[in-house]
């Protein structure tokens, strides 16, 4: 064991694999802790991709996800709490290894939608700053981690509005901001940089009822500590809601899959590609300038991650 201690987790995966033979395809621990945020997560966020999962948390936007919101500046306050204790292989079988994966995170969104506009559409900026605290146990080892996460950034966010569609496009970069150690099997950062163009559309009719969904695809570089370069990723938050009054009442989630393959070392590592499909419930309350969420997602047809649940309380106020 002290020798697994000294290598990387993306190698003490590797040995796992070996260790149980038929089970070729162990998936590693969410370490990319994070956020929130959109944050979020997850950070950390959680997959085949090194550390498990990607830059964004997923499960993050959910209500009018596609509609930029008027000239102004906006607050938004992102808690997450994401918990997971199974470790999910390339045909979804469970893999009999003691693991648990539990963050705690707060993202903080500061976003401005100037007055001018370009194509039509005013010009919507935003950072994204997260804080977490996480905890993993994998094997024999545990560890814990808090501070500061890979933080989010957006030059320019642009939206269309039509009769009952609305549609906004952007790019987020997540900036390599939280620690991050090889020998670690807790991180709060990934040690990479993730460029993320997203699509956003709402459709929400006079009778408010609602289909909204951000899609997002990753573009990751290499983490120069370990020569890992993770894959290319896609994923979607989506809510199927209605509108009632103040509230907002629906179900929603998201769904990654990982698109192309991992590499180490220029070799590309096959069959480990990452996916997840999460729904659960969602509920929002409008006040004057004030919006709250709350949502829980539940994951399911999970393949070389880990598989768990999400509590998101959001909270949204216009200056």
């Amino acid at each position: 064991m002290k020798e697994l201690d000294r290598l990387s987790d993306q190698w003490i995966r590797r040995q796992i694999i070996e260790m149980f033979g038929n089970q070729r395809h162990c998936l590693p621990p969410i370490i990319a802790g994070i956020l929130i945020i959109l944050l979020a997560g997850f950070f950390t966020p959680s997959t085949a991709t090194e550390g498990g999962g990607g830059a964004y948390s997923n499960g993050a936007d959910d209500f009018n996800a596609g509609r930029l919101l008027p000239p102004g500046t906006y607050f938004f306050n992102y808690f997450n709490y994401h918990y997971a204790d199974r470790l999910k292989d390339n045909s979804g079988h469970t893999i009999p290894v003691n693991f648990s994966y539990e963050v705690t995170g707060n993202g903080f969104r500061l976003f401005h939608v100037t007055k001018a506009k370009v194509l039509g559409s005013h010009i919507g900026m935003y950072v994204i700053l997260p804080v977490a605290h996480i905890h993993v146990t994998y094997l024999n080892k545990s560890q814990s981690k808090t501070g500061l996460a890979d933080m989010t950034i957006n030059p320019f966010v642009l939206g269309w509005h039509f009769t009952d569609w609305h549609i906004g496009v952007g790019v987020d970069v997540k900036v390599p901001t939280g620690d991050y150690s090889r020998f670690d099997i807790a991180n709060l950062g990934r040690n990479y940089w993730t460029f993320e163009p997203t699509f956003a559309f709402t459709y929400l009719n006079k009778e408010g009822y609602e289909v909204s969904a951000k899609m997002m695809y990753d573009v990751n570089t290499k983490n120069n500590a370990t020569n890992y370069l993770s894959g290319q990723e896609f994923h979607v938050d989506y809510t199927l809601g209605k509108k009632i009054d103040k509230f907002n009442i629906g179900i929603g989630g998201y769904y990654y899959k990982q698109i192309t393959d991992d590499e180490r070392n220029g070799v590309k590592v096959r069959d480990y590609k990452g996916q997840v499909l999460a729904v659960g419930p969602q509920l929002r309350y409008n006040h004057n300038k004030m919006s709250f969420i709350l949502k829980y997602q539940q994951e399911t047809l999970v393949k070389n991650r880990s598989e768990g649940e999400k509590f998101w309380f959001k909270f949204i106020y216009r200056f």
